[in-house]
């Protein structure tokens, strides 16, 4: 295994990877998101439908208060956003989502909240504030429920479906691109650091010789095959980590994740709580480094947080989720 998280996201990229995750958007977003209206729109003929996970432990943690300012990083279908504009009178928020399908559900279940919420289309790690900073910021890292769920979108190899795999579906780097085009050495340091599989390098040796794929369960199946066949038949499925690496490095999922807690503290005003819910080790340890290196932040919970019994019975995603929350606790740095 490598020795820390700077090293796995270090993994050198061919050079037609997407490199949109240079580009910043100020807290004024409506021009964005006006341009991709018309996707958005289309997209939320599909169902988006958003059951937050640790909702309890994530309203108690972020200790929202009146008149509050608040950072919806990953809105998704606005269950955490919901529940945060209805905890105390007259609160505001700023929506972030890189998924155009999910920001016009976000859009519509918050429409009751009018000027009081504000959206925009970005990565978090894109986002830049301009203007007044905030009392509390949420991310809630990774795929969702309906992303995995909706097949063509190809995150899961569980139907037939083009190997895409973008939560922004305007980026350019697509899993098709990857796994026809990366070298085999790329190939297997990507599947062994982002998914943890001890055979990469014999499915990225399976990969390279069956290649080209176009669907999802081409790849699965090559991947199984990889697999010595006593072992093809366990409690998850051989592609399951592949495919999760896959995604993490479609979508920068790591990458993005760092800038976006080298920057968030200093978007906090004091005493500010800055709450992020991982769902693998990958992005937990992560998070735990940096918030137990950052001077500017007071940790809140030394050990993450995680679903009860009772909420893993009703949303059997929660099982994997662990929340950890941070308080801004030095004085801000001016803002640009």
């Amino acid at each position: 295994m490598l020795k820390n998280m700077s090293e796995d996201s270090a993994i050198a990229q061919p050079e037609f990877a997407d490199t949109a995750l240079s580009e910043d958007f100020s807290e004024d977003c409506s021009k964005a998101l006006s341009e991709n209206s018309e996707a958005g729109e289309s997209s939320a003929n599909q169902p988006f439908f958003h059951v937050p996970v640790l909702a309890d432990l994530v309203i108690e943690g972020l200790q929202i208060k009146p008149n509050g300012h608040y950072l919806d990083a990953t809105v998704g279908g606005a269950g955490h956003a919901q529940l945060i504009l209805q905890a105390a009178p007259d609160v505001t928020l700023v929506a972030l989502d890189q998924d155009l399908q999910a920001l016009a559900a976000a859009k519509s279940r918050l429409a009751e909240y009018g000027d009081r919420v504000s959206f925009c289309h970005t990565n978090f790690s894109n986002y830049a504030v301009k203007s007044r900073p905030f009392d509390g910021i949420l991310a809630d890292i990774g795929v969702s429920s309906t992303q995995l769920d909706q097949a063509d979108r190809g995150f899961s190899f569980r139907a037939e479906a083009p190997l895409d795999m973008r939560m922004d579906s305007t980026q350019a780097l697509t899993a098709a691109e990857i796994v026809n085009h990366w070298d085999e050495k790329t190939l297997a340091d990507m599947i062994y650091a982002y998914g943890e599989d001890r055979l990469s390098r014999r499915i990225a040796r399976q990969i390279v010789e069956k290649r080209p794929f176009h669907t999802t369960t081409e790849l699965a199946g090559a991947i199984a095959h990889a697999y010595p066949a006593k072992a093809r038949h366990g409690r998850i499925h051989p592609a399951t980590r592949s495919f999760q690496a896959l995604r993490i490095a479609v979508n920068h999922e790591l990458d993005v994740l760092e800038q976006l807690l080298a920057k968030a503290p200093d978007w906090l005003n004091p005493g500010g709580r800055l709450a992020i819910i991982s769902f693998h080790s990958l992005e937990d340890r992560i998070v735990k480094y940096a918030f137990r290196g950052d001077d500017r932040l007071q940790i809140v919970t030394k050990k993450p947080l995680v679903a009860t019994r009772e909420e893993i019975r009703e949303n059997k995603r929660s099982r994997s989720a662990k929340l950890r929350i941070a308080e801004r606790h030095l004085p801000m740095k001016p803002m640009p």
